[in-house]
C-alpha cells in the first residue's frame, strides 16, 4: 500500500462507505473532517471513532468559523434545519462554497505529503441538489488544482475521486455492507442529538432511512 489518498471524512454514511472503498483499491487513507460551526457537531466525535476503527495512517480535524459566515439552516443559530421538503430548489442546509473549501484544504494536504488522490463523498442521483457535488463541479476542480500547485506546474495531476457519484442510497449501502462497515456508528442527521440519535425528518436521514428500506437492510440508525 504505497499509494497514499485524502478522504474528505465527516463520519457519516456516504464518506464512510467512501474511505471502505478508498482501502479496498490499496490506498493508504489520511481522513480530513471539519469542525465548522455545524449544527451536528457530535458528528466529529464520531468520525474519530470509526477513522480508528478504520485503521487510517492519521486523521485530522479542522476549525473552520462557517457559522461566523451564515447563509445555511446547519450553521445557524437563527435559522431551522427543516423537515424533508422534496422540491427541486437547493435546500437552505446548503452551506455556501462548503466542499470547495474542503477539497481545497484537502488538496494542500495531499500535496505536502505527496498524495494525488482525493476521495470526496460526493452523489449525484439520492442527494439535495447541491451546486457542489456535480460532476462538472469535480471536473473543474480537478482543472484547478493542475493551476494552483506546484506539483500540478510540475506535471503531477490530482485525482478527485467520487465512486459514489451515480449511485443510489441502496447501492452505497450495499456495497458499504459488502466492505464490512457497520453504519450503526455512522451519523448522517442534521439534527442529531449530543448522543448521536437522528430526527429522521430532514433530508439527510430521509435519503438515509430510504436506502435501507430499498436495500432491504435493517436500519440500524437510533432515532428520537
Amino acid at each position: 500500500m504505497n499509494k497514499k489518498a485524502i478522504i474528505l471524512f465527516s463520519g457519516g454514511l456516504d464518506s464512510t462507505t467512501c474511505l471502505a472503498i478508498a482501502k479496498s483499491q490499496g490506498f493508504s487513507c489520511y481522513a480530513l473532517g471539519f469542525a465548522y460551526g455545524q449544527k451536528h457537531s457530535v458528528e466529529v466525535e464520531r468520525s474519530k471513532k470509526i477513522a480508528e476503527i478504520a485503521g487510517v495512517i492519521e486523521h485530522k480535524v479542522f476549525h473552520l468559523p462557517l457559522d461566523e459566515i451564515r447563509g445555511s439552516s446547519l450553521t445557524d443559530s437563527a435559522w431551522n434545519v427543516p423537515d424533508f421538503i422534496g422540491d427541486d430548489e437547493i435546500p437552505s442546509t446548503y452551506v455556501p462554497a462548503r466542499n470547495t473549501i474542503f477539497i481545497s484544504f484537502a488538496l494542500a494536504w495531499a500535496e505536502v505529503i505527496g498524495a494525488y488522490d482525493i476521495f470526496f463523498g460526493a452523489n449525484h442521483l439520492d442527494y439535495s441538489g447541491y451546486p457542489d457535488c456535480r460532476p462538472d463541479y469535480l471536473r473543474a476542480f480537478e482543472h484547478l488544482a493542475k493551476l494552483a500547485t506546484k506539483a500540478g506546474v510540475e506535471g503531477q495531476s490530482f485525482k478527485i475521486h467520487a465512486p459514489l457519484l451515480y449511485m443510489h442510497k441502496a447501492e452505497i449501502i450495499r456495497e458499504g455492507i459488502r466492505l464490512g462497515i457497520d453504519y450503526s456508528e455512522t451519523i448522517s442527521c442534521y439534527r442529531a442529538d449530543t448522543t448521536g440519535k437522528a430526527c429522521g425528518k430532514c433530508d439527510s436521514c430521509t435519503y438515509r432511512k430510504k436506502g435501507f428500506i430499498e436495500a432491504n437492510i435493517p436500519d440500524p440508525t437510533p432515532y428520537y
